[in-house]
């Protein structure tokens, strides 16, 4: 059986988003904050959410967390002074969160504004030249991102290994504590500016490595992971990916678990 993501979302995922985003937003720039792990159909949400607001007459916009992602040679550098799993793109410390601050800023003040974009297949940042514009007097932005949301785990949690990436190559725990102190500390700054919070929750932490595998084969044939480097890969994210689905259901302000294809086994808002 294969699980290939659905080319639009599922009716009942856009509309409850809608409803969220209609009975949240007040006047000025309205921030949408999207999580879900790799391959849960994040994106293609917030791609039919600017699409329908769009034609409902409001300015709308989307960014990916994945677009603020350090460039290349930032991330060599902090492989180098940090610990070398930094040089791997995904976990908290990885991204330029003053750059998303001050695109924040730059909305919030009406002003129209570059949106970043990253090249996976370049594993760097494009130039400037190549981002596309928000414009002015935006209304709403769509945030979506793997840990967009994300809450630091306690320092007690951080002792034990979760797969045999933190095992064989964090045996100090260095590499993960710095990415838990960073997650609480400047992107707490950055998802504080979130005014609602969606989760797209996967049934399981085994089901996202499949989602993942399953995203390669959009990629160019020279640009693809084998499954041992996607069962790599995606061992970045697992320890981070079970605290969120542990933890941020109780609070997000609308959460839809998800069965293998993607679609929605429930939806609840909070307070209902």
């Amino acid at each position: 059986m294969t699980f290939r993501p659905p080319v639009a979302p599922d009716p009942a995922l856009l509309d409850a988003a809608l409803a969220l985003i209609r009975e949240r937003r007040g006047a000025g720039l309205f921030i949408f904050g999207l999580c879900g792990a790799q391959g849960s159909g994040k994106s293609t949400l917030a791609r039919a959410l600017v699409a329908a607001l769009t034609a409902r007459g409001k300015r709308a916009a989307a960014l990916s967390l994945d677009d603020l992602y350090l460039t290349h040679a930032e991330r060599a550098g902090l492989g180098r002074s940090v610990h070398p799993l930094f040089a791997t793109r995904g976990v908290p410390g990885t991204h330029d969160i003053p750059l998303g601050l001050a695109l924040f800023d730059a909305l919030a003040r009406g002003e129209p504004a570059a949106l970043p974009r990253f090249s996976k297949a370049a594993d760097d940042r494009l130039p400037p030249a190549e981002w596309p514009h928000a414009p002015a007097g935006l209304e709403v932005l769509v945030f979506e991102g793997w840990c967009v949301g994300a809450r630091p785990q306690d320092e007690a949690a951080l002792a034990v290994p979760v797969n045999d990436l933190e095992r064989m190559e964090d045996a100090d725990a260095r590499w993960r504590t710095h990415a838990n102190t960073c997650l609480g500390g400047p992107y707490q700054r950055l998802f504080a500016r979130l005014d609602a919070l969606m989760l797209l929750a996967a049934p399981s932490f085994a089901v996202i490595a499949r989602w993942r595998l399953e995203q390669e084969q959009d990629l160019a044939p020279g640009a693809r992971m084998d499954a041992a480097a996607v069962a790599r890969f995606v061992g970045f994210y697992e320890r981070l990916t079970r605290h969120m689905l542990a933890e941020m259901p109780a609070r997000a302000d609308l959460v839809a678990p998800l069965d293998e294809m993607r679609r929605p086994v429930t939806l609840t808002q909070a307070g209902r």
